[in-house]
Protein backbone atom coordinates (compact mmCIF):
# COMPACT_ATOMS: atom_id res chain seq x y z
CA UNK A 1 0.00 0.00 0.00
CA UNK A 2 1.58 3.21 -0.84
CA UNK A 3 1.07 5.98 1.45
CA UNK A 4 0.52 9.29 -1.12
CA UNK A 5 -0.87 11.22 1.85
CA UNK A 6 0.63 13.00 4.87
CA UNK A 7 -1.28 12.59 8.32
CA UNK A 8 -3.11 15.16 9.52
CA UNK A 9 -6.04 15.15 12.32
CA UNK A 10 -7.88 17.30 9.82
CA UNK A 11 -7.78 15.15 6.66
CA UNK A 12 -9.28 12.63 9.16
CA UNK A 13 -11.85 14.35 10.41
CA UNK A 14 -12.67 15.11 6.66
CA UNK A 15 -12.23 11.74 5.36
CA UNK A 16 -14.69 10.36 8.00
CA UNK A 17 -17.11 12.96 7.58
CA UNK A 18 -17.27 11.47 3.84
CA UNK A 19 -17.19 7.68 4.38
CA UNK A 20 -18.89 7.15 8.13
CA UNK A 21 -22.17 7.31 6.36
CA UNK A 22 -21.18 4.60 3.58
CA UNK A 23 -19.78 2.61 6.37
CA UNK A 24 -22.47 3.02 9.15
CA UNK A 25 -24.87 1.87 6.15
CA UNK A 26 -22.87 -1.27 4.76
CA UNK A 27 -22.23 -1.98 8.84
CA UNK A 28 -26.39 -1.85 9.54
CA UNK A 29 -27.00 -4.55 6.77
CA UNK A 30 -24.46 -6.89 8.51
CA UNK A 31 -25.55 -6.52 12.09
CA UNK A 32 -28.76 -5.16 11.52
CA UNK A 33 -28.32 -2.59 14.85
CA UNK A 34 -27.67 0.89 13.43
CA UNK A 35 -26.68 2.09 16.98
CA UNK A 36 -24.20 -1.05 17.08
CA UNK A 37 -22.92 0.04 13.20
CA UNK A 38 -22.45 3.51 14.72
CA UNK A 39 -20.36 2.19 17.57
CA UNK A 40 -18.27 -0.28 15.28
CA UNK A 41 -17.51 2.86 12.85
CA UNK A 42 -16.17 4.87 15.52
CA UNK A 43 -13.68 1.84 16.22
CA UNK A 44 -12.46 1.61 13.01
CA UNK A 45 -11.98 5.06 13.36
CA UNK A 46 -10.10 5.04 16.64
CA UNK A 47 -7.91 2.29 14.69
CA UNK A 48 -7.77 5.01 11.88
CA UNK A 49 -6.27 7.37 14.25
CA UNK A 50 -4.19 5.26 16.13
CA UNK A 51 -2.33 3.49 12.85
CA UNK A 52 -2.27 6.34 9.88
CA UNK A 53 0.04 9.00 12.05
CA UNK A 54 2.60 5.80 11.64
CA UNK A 55 1.72 4.34 8.04
CA UNK A 56 -0.04 7.28 6.54
CA UNK A 57 -3.25 7.58 4.62
CA UNK A 58 -4.06 4.74 2.87
CA UNK A 59 -5.19 5.12 -0.98
CA UNK A 60 -8.74 4.66 -0.41
CA UNK A 61 -9.17 5.33 3.07
CA UNK A 62 -12.74 4.51 3.01
CA UNK A 63 -12.41 1.03 1.51
CA UNK A 64 -9.85 0.51 4.85
CA UNK A 65 -11.79 1.56 7.59
CA UNK A 66 -14.85 -0.62 5.96
CA UNK A 67 -12.37 -3.43 5.96
CA UNK A 68 -11.68 -2.70 9.61
CA UNK A 69 -15.30 -2.14 10.91
CA UNK A 70 -16.82 -5.07 8.87
CA UNK A 71 -13.30 -6.99 10.55
CA UNK A 72 -14.12 -6.29 14.26
CA UNK A 73 -18.47 -6.56 12.69
CA UNK A 74 -17.39 -10.44 12.36
CA UNK A 75 -15.07 -10.55 15.61
CA UNK A 76 -18.43 -9.17 17.56
CA UNK A 77 -20.50 -11.95 15.98
CA UNK A 78 -17.82 -14.74 16.60
CA UNK A 79 -18.16 -13.65 20.51
CA UNK A 80 -21.57 -13.45 20.45
CA UNK A 81 -21.79 -17.15 19.62
CA UNK A 82 -24.16 -16.27 16.28
CA UNK A 83 -24.84 -19.28 14.88
CA UNK A 84 -26.22 -18.64 11.86
CA UNK A 85 -25.29 -20.35 8.87
CA UNK A 86 -25.44 -16.57 6.94
CA UNK A 87 -22.73 -15.00 9.31
CA UNK A 88 -20.76 -17.99 9.29
CA UNK A 89 -20.46 -17.91 5.55
CA UNK A 90 -20.22 -14.32 5.42
CA UNK A 91 -16.94 -14.30 7.99
CA UNK A 92 -15.37 -17.10 5.70
CA UNK A 93 -15.82 -14.61 2.67
CA UNK A 94 -14.26 -11.82 4.30
CA UNK A 95 -11.52 -13.41 5.92
CA UNK A 96 -10.07 -14.58 2.38
CA UNK A 97 -10.32 -10.75 0.59
CA UNK A 98 -7.08 -9.02 0.12
CA UNK A 99 -6.72 -5.34 -0.09
CA UNK A 100 -7.51 -4.94 -4.14
CA UNK A 101 -10.71 -6.71 -3.40
CA UNK A 102 -12.06 -4.02 -1.08
CA UNK A 103 -12.70 -1.64 -3.97
CA UNK A 104 -15.05 -3.36 -5.84
CA UNK A 105 -16.28 -5.06 -2.59
CA UNK A 106 -17.30 -1.30 -1.20
CA UNK A 107 -18.56 0.13 -4.29
CA UNK A 108 -20.82 -2.92 -5.17
CA UNK A 109 -23.57 -2.70 -2.48
CA UNK A 110 -23.21 1.43 -1.15
CA UNK A 111 -25.50 3.29 -3.21
CA UNK A 112 -28.79 1.07 -2.35
CA UNK A 113 -27.30 1.00 1.42
CA UNK A 114 -27.23 4.37 1.78
CA UNK A 115 -31.19 4.85 0.93
CA UNK A 116 -31.98 1.58 2.77
CA UNK A 117 -30.56 3.41 5.94
CA UNK A 118 -32.32 6.43 5.07
CA UNK A 119 -35.31 4.53 4.72
CA UNK A 120 -34.62 3.02 8.09
CA UNK A 121 -34.05 6.30 10.44
CA UNK A 122 -36.90 7.81 8.41
CA UNK A 123 -39.19 5.12 9.75
CA UNK A 124 -42.43 6.49 11.44
CA UNK A 125 -41.54 4.70 14.39
CA UNK A 126 -39.69 7.84 15.60
CA UNK A 127 -41.04 10.97 15.84
CA UNK A 128 -40.15 13.42 13.06
CA UNK A 129 -37.42 15.46 14.94
CA UNK A 130 -36.02 12.10 15.89
CA UNK A 131 -35.80 10.93 12.54
CA UNK A 132 -34.19 13.91 11.15
CA UNK A 133 -31.70 14.25 13.95
CA UNK A 134 -30.77 10.70 13.77
CA UNK A 135 -29.97 11.19 9.99
CA UNK A 136 -27.91 14.33 10.34
CA UNK A 137 -26.16 12.29 12.21
CA UNK A 138 -25.21 9.38 10.35
CA UNK A 139 -25.53 10.16 6.86
CA UNK A 140 -24.20 13.74 7.26
CA UNK A 141 -21.91 12.74 9.74
CA UNK A 142 -22.67 15.83 11.52
CA UNK A 143 -21.99 16.12 15.12
CA UNK A 144 -24.85 16.70 17.76
CA UNK A 145 -24.04 19.94 18.45
CA UNK A 146 -23.40 20.83 14.92
CA UNK A 147 -27.09 19.28 14.77
CA UNK A 148 -28.67 21.54 17.72
CA UNK A 149 -26.96 24.55 15.87
CA UNK A 150 -29.31 24.01 12.83
CA UNK A 151 -32.27 23.13 14.38
CA UNK A 152 -31.87 26.12 17.07
CA UNK A 153 -32.30 23.67 19.82
CA UNK A 154 -30.07 22.49 23.00
CA UNK A 155 -27.64 20.42 22.25
CA UNK A 156 -28.38 17.88 25.39
CA UNK A 157 -32.28 17.69 23.56
CA UNK A 158 -30.28 16.70 20.13
CA UNK A 159 -28.23 13.95 21.88
CA UNK A 160 -31.05 11.73 24.51
CA UNK A 161 -33.07 12.23 20.83
CA UNK A 162 -30.38 10.22 18.87
CA UNK A 163 -30.06 7.53 21.69
CA UNK A 164 -33.40 7.25 21.98
CA UNK A 165 -34.22 6.31 18.55
CA UNK A 166 -31.54 4.26 17.76
CA UNK A 167 -32.86 1.90 20.64
CA UNK A 168 -36.43 2.28 19.30
CA UNK A 169 -35.16 1.01 15.82
CA UNK A 170 -33.13 -2.04 17.41
CA UNK A 171 -35.97 -3.35 20.07
CA UNK A 172 -38.72 -3.06 17.13
CA UNK A 173 -36.20 -4.66 14.62
CA UNK A 174 -37.54 -1.91 11.93
CA UNK A 175 -36.10 -3.60 8.53
CA UNK A 176 -33.38 -2.57 6.83
CA UNK A 177 -34.98 -2.04 3.41
CA UNK A 178 -36.13 0.47 0.85
CA UNK A 179 -39.92 0.06 1.12
CA UNK A 180 -42.55 0.04 -1.89
CA UNK A 181 -45.83 1.29 -2.77
CA UNK A 182 -48.46 2.81 -0.35
CA UNK A 183 -45.38 2.64 2.44
CA UNK A 184 -42.54 4.33 0.21
CA UNK A 185 -45.14 7.20 -0.07
CA UNK A 186 -46.35 7.46 3.53
CA UNK A 187 -42.41 7.30 4.49
CA UNK A 188 -41.43 9.86 1.09
CA UNK A 189 -41.49 12.89 3.34
CA UNK A 190 -39.63 12.64 6.17
CA UNK A 191 -36.74 11.08 3.26
CA UNK A 192 -36.87 14.09 1.48
CA UNK A 193 -36.66 16.16 4.29
CA UNK A 194 -33.51 14.51 5.21
CA UNK A 195 -32.02 14.53 1.12
CA UNK A 196 -32.87 18.35 1.74
CA UNK A 197 -30.91 19.19 5.36
CA UNK A 198 -28.03 16.34 3.48
CA UNK A 199 -27.43 18.99 0.29
CA UNK A 200 -28.26 22.24 2.33
CA UNK A 201 -25.39 20.92 5.56
CA UNK A 202 -22.93 20.30 2.07
CA UNK A 203 -23.82 23.68 0.54
CA UNK A 204 -23.31 25.82 3.67
CA UNK A 205 -21.66 23.79 6.21
CA UNK A 206 -22.76 24.68 9.68
CA UNK A 207 -19.32 24.63 11.44
CA UNK A 208 -15.46 23.72 10.35
CA UNK A 209 -12.95 25.19 7.87
CA UNK A 210 -14.83 25.13 4.54
CA UNK A 211 -17.94 26.90 3.27
CA UNK A 212 -18.92 24.25 1.33
CA UNK A 213 -18.77 20.00 1.19
CA UNK A 214 -19.37 19.49 -2.19
CA UNK A 215 -19.33 15.95 -1.78
CA UNK A 216 -22.17 15.83 0.42
CA UNK A 217 -24.39 17.76 -1.95
CA UNK A 218 -23.40 15.38 -4.79
CA UNK A 219 -24.26 12.44 -2.82
CA UNK A 220 -28.01 13.97 -1.88
CA UNK A 221 -28.41 14.78 -5.32
CA UNK A 222 -27.32 11.13 -6.08
CA UNK A 223 -30.20 9.88 -3.87
CA UNK A 224 -32.87 12.52 -5.15
CA UNK A 225 -32.25 11.58 -8.46
CA UNK A 226 -32.26 7.54 -7.33
CA UNK A 227 -35.70 8.65 -5.63
CA UNK A 228 -36.78 10.15 -8.53
CA UNK A 229 -36.77 6.77 -10.48
CA UNK A 230 -38.34 4.86 -7.53
CA UNK A 231 -41.33 7.56 -7.38
CA UNK A 232 -41.73 9.42 -10.50
CA UNK A 233 -45.35 10.12 -10.17
CA UNK A 234 -44.39 11.96 -7.28
CA UNK A 235 -44.23 15.89 -7.65
CA UNK A 236 -42.20 16.63 -4.56
CA UNK A 237 -39.36 14.68 -5.35
CA UNK A 238 -38.90 16.33 -8.69
CA UNK A 239 -39.28 19.60 -7.07
CA UNK A 240 -36.24 18.46 -4.39
CA UNK A 241 -33.90 17.07 -7.11
CA UNK A 242 -34.63 20.46 -9.63
CA UNK A 243 -33.98 22.79 -6.46
CA UNK A 244 -30.87 20.39 -6.05
CA UNK A 245 -29.28 20.50 -9.46
CA UNK A 246 -29.84 24.08 -9.68
CA UNK A 247 -28.09 24.69 -6.77
CA UNK A 248 -25.52 22.08 -7.74
CA UNK A 249 -24.84 24.53 -10.99
CA UNK A 250 -23.22 27.45 -8.84
CA UNK A 251 -21.58 25.15 -6.29
CA UNK A 252 -18.08 26.36 -8.07
CA UNK A 253 -19.01 29.71 -7.57
CA UNK A 254 -19.31 30.02 -4.16
CA UNK A 255 -16.24 29.76 -3.37
CA UNK A 256 -13.00 32.07 -4.87
CA UNK A 257 -9.38 30.23 -5.50
CA UNK A 258 -8.35 31.26 -1.48
CA UNK A 259 -11.56 29.32 -0.29
CA UNK A 260 -13.28 32.45 0.84
CA UNK A 261 -17.00 32.24 0.47
CA UNK A 262 -18.71 34.02 -2.86
CA UNK A 263 -22.06 35.53 -2.16
CA UNK A 264 -24.72 35.10 -5.30
CA UNK A 265 -24.63 38.65 -6.17
CA UNK A 266 -20.97 38.77 -6.76
CA UNK A 267 -20.53 35.35 -8.86
CA UNK A 268 -19.29 34.62 -12.07
CA UNK A 269 -22.32 33.74 -13.92
CA UNK A 270 -20.89 32.89 -16.88
CA UNK A 271 -19.28 29.91 -14.80
CA UNK A 272 -22.83 27.89 -13.36
CA UNK A 273 -23.21 24.87 -14.73
CA UNK A 274 -25.49 25.25 -17.68
CA UNK A 275 -25.99 21.30 -17.58
CA UNK A 276 -27.37 21.13 -14.66
CA UNK A 277 -29.37 24.52 -14.70
CA UNK A 278 -31.15 22.63 -17.70
CA UNK A 279 -31.56 19.21 -15.65
CA UNK A 280 -33.41 21.02 -12.51
CA UNK A 281 -35.42 23.37 -14.98
CA UNK A 282 -36.71 20.08 -16.79
CA UNK A 283 -37.34 18.17 -13.35
CA UNK A 284 -39.34 21.95 -12.13
CA UNK A 285 -41.40 20.96 -15.51
CA UNK A 286 -42.19 17.46 -14.38
CA UNK A 287 -42.87 18.36 -11.33
CA UNK A 288 -45.28 20.90 -12.13
CA UNK A 289 -46.60 18.85 -14.55
CA UNK A 290 -47.83 16.44 -11.30
CA UNK A 291 -48.64 18.76 -9.35
CA UNK A 292 -51.83 21.03 -9.26
CA UNK A 293 -50.14 23.31 -6.43
CA UNK A 294 -46.27 23.78 -6.08
CA UNK A 295 -44.99 22.64 -2.85
CA UNK A 296 -42.22 23.32 -0.86
CA UNK A 297 -39.41 21.85 -2.65
CA UNK A 298 -40.92 23.17 -6.12
CA UNK A 299 -41.27 26.38 -4.55
CA UNK A 300 -37.85 26.61 -3.91
CA UNK A 301 -36.62 25.52 -7.02
CA UNK A 302 -39.02 28.21 -8.88
CA UNK A 303 -36.92 30.94 -6.77
CA UNK A 304 -33.27 29.37 -7.63
CA UNK A 305 -34.24 29.35 -11.25
CA UNK A 306 -35.38 33.02 -11.32
CA UNK A 307 -31.70 33.46 -10.04
CA UNK A 308 -30.59 30.86 -12.77
CA UNK A 309 -32.37 32.56 -15.65
CA UNK A 310 -30.99 36.02 -14.90
CA UNK A 311 -27.63 36.31 -16.70
CA UNK A 312 -26.64 39.56 -14.81
CA UNK A 313 -27.79 40.17 -11.13
CA UNK A 314 -30.01 43.44 -12.59
CA UNK A 315 -31.71 41.10 -14.32
CA UNK A 316 -32.97 39.38 -11.33
CA UNK A 317 -36.90 39.24 -11.26
CA UNK A 318 -37.62 39.78 -7.70
CA UNK A 319 -40.87 40.53 -7.92
CA UNK A 320 -41.74 36.98 -8.92
CA UNK A 321 -39.13 35.82 -6.30
CA UNK A 322 -41.14 37.79 -3.33
CA UNK A 323 -44.13 35.87 -4.29
CA UNK A 324 -42.83 32.64 -4.27
CA UNK A 325 -41.51 33.53 -0.94
CA UNK A 326 -44.90 34.39 -0.15
CA UNK A 327 -46.58 31.01 -1.24
CA UNK A 328 -43.49 29.38 0.90
CA UNK A 329 -44.23 31.49 4.38
CA UNK A 330 -48.26 30.44 3.85
CA UNK A 331 -47.03 26.62 3.02
CA UNK A 332 -44.35 26.54 5.64
CA UNK A 333 -44.40 29.51 7.94
CA UNK A 334 -40.68 29.59 9.47
CA UNK A 335 -38.63 32.81 10.29
CA UNK A 336 -35.86 31.38 7.87
CA UNK A 337 -38.68 31.92 5.23
CA UNK A 338 -39.51 35.24 6.46
CA UNK A 339 -36.11 36.26 6.79
CA UNK A 340 -35.64 35.08 3.28
CA UNK A 341 -39.03 37.41 1.90
CA UNK A 342 -37.74 40.28 3.62
CA UNK A 343 -34.62 40.38 0.90
CA UNK A 344 -36.49 39.98 -1.96
CA UNK A 345 -39.03 42.43 -0.91
CA UNK A 346 -36.21 44.87 0.02
CA UNK A 347 -35.22 44.20 -3.47
CA UNK A 348 -38.61 44.33 -5.20
CA UNK A 349 -40.07 47.32 -3.32
CA UNK A 350 -37.48 49.25 -1.34
CA UNK A 351 -34.88 48.64 1.24
CA UNK A 352 -37.39 50.34 4.08
CA UNK A 353 -40.13 47.36 3.38
CA UNK A 354 -37.43 45.17 3.83
CA UNK A 355 -35.72 46.55 7.07
CA UNK A 356 -39.23 46.78 8.30
CA UNK A 357 -39.98 42.78 8.32
CA UNK A 358 -36.50 41.88 9.59
CA UNK A 359 -37.03 44.49 12.56
CA UNK A 360 -40.48 42.47 13.43
CA UNK A 361 -38.37 39.48 13.01
CA UNK A 362 -35.58 40.48 15.38
CA UNK A 363 -37.49 39.68 18.41
CA UNK A 364 -38.66 36.37 16.85
CA UNK A 365 -36.53 33.46 19.76
CA UNK A 366 -35.99 31.04 17.14
CA UNK A 367 -33.58 33.40 15.77
CA UNK A 368 -31.93 34.37 18.93
CA UNK A 369 -28.84 32.62 17.96
CA UNK A 370 -29.07 33.21 13.95
CA UNK A 371 -26.02 34.59 12.10
CA UNK A 372 -27.75 35.62 9.27
CA UNK A 373 -30.35 37.76 10.56
CA UNK A 374 -27.62 40.29 11.64
CA UNK A 375 -26.26 39.50 8.23
CA UNK A 376 -28.50 40.47 6.31
CA UNK A 377 -29.94 43.20 8.35
CA UNK A 378 -26.67 44.31 7.88
CA UNK A 379 -26.44 44.37 4.22
CA UNK A 380 -29.37 46.20 3.49
CA UNK A 381 -28.38 49.20 6.40
CA UNK A 382 -24.80 49.00 4.40
CA UNK A 383 -26.92 49.93 0.82
CA UNK A 384 -28.96 52.77 3.36
CA UNK A 385 -25.35 54.12 3.86
CA UNK A 386 -26.27 53.78 7.60
CA UNK A 387 -22.41 52.04 8.16
CA UNK A 388 -21.68 52.26 11.68
CA UNK A 389 -25.17 50.26 12.54
CA UNK A 390 -24.20 48.42 9.73
CA UNK A 391 -20.55 47.49 11.19
CA UNK A 392 -22.50 46.57 14.81
CA UNK A 393 -24.57 43.77 12.56
CA UNK A 394 -21.59 41.79 10.55
CA UNK A 395 -19.95 41.88 13.95
CA UNK A 396 -22.13 40.56 15.78
CA UNK A 397 -23.13 37.97 13.14
CA UNK A 398 -19.48 37.06 13.09
CA UNK A 399 -19.61 35.99 16.49
CA UNK A 400 -22.67 33.45 16.03
CA UNK A 401 -21.34 31.72 12.94
CA UNK A 402 -19.02 28.15 13.77
CA UNK A 403 -17.97 28.32 10.35
CA UNK A 404 -14.65 30.16 10.39
CA UNK A 405 -14.99 31.35 6.54
CA UNK A 406 -18.22 32.90 6.98
CA UNK A 407 -16.35 34.20 10.00
CA UNK A 408 -13.87 36.09 8.10
CA UNK A 409 -16.38 37.32 5.40
CA UNK A 410 -18.35 39.11 8.38
CA UNK A 411 -15.29 40.05 9.89
CA UNK A 412 -13.91 41.71 7.13
CA UNK A 413 -17.51 43.53 5.92
CA UNK A 414 -17.51 45.03 9.46
CA UNK A 415 -14.31 46.24 8.74
CA UNK A 416 -15.01 47.55 5.68
CA UNK A 417 -17.99 49.60 7.51
CA UNK A 418 -15.51 50.97 9.56
CA UNK A 419 -13.68 52.55 7.04
CA UNK A 420 -16.45 53.86 4.71
CA UNK A 421 -18.17 55.12 8.00
CA UNK A 422 -14.97 56.85 8.69
CA UNK A 423 -15.41 58.63 5.06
Amino acid sequence: MTHTHSYSQQSIDAIWRIESPKIIAGLTRMVRDVGLAEDLAQDALVIALEKWPESGIPDNPGAWLMMTAKRRAIDLMRRNKMRDQKYEAFARDVEMYTEDDTDREVHEEIGDDLLRLIFMTCHPILSQDARVALTLRLLCGLTTDEISRSFLTAETTIAQRIVRAKKTLNTEKVPFEVPEGEELKARLTTVLEVIYLMFNEGYSATSGDNWVRPLLCQEALRLGRVLAEMAPHESEVHGLVALMEIQSSRLKTRIDASGEPVLLMDQNRAKWDRLLIRRGLTALERSQKLGRTLGPYALQAAISACHAEALTPDQTNWIRIAALYEALSRLTPSPIVELNRAVAISMAFGLDYGLQIIDELSTEPALKTYHLLPSVRGDLLVKLGRFDEARIEFERAASMTRNSREQELLHNRAVECRSLAAK
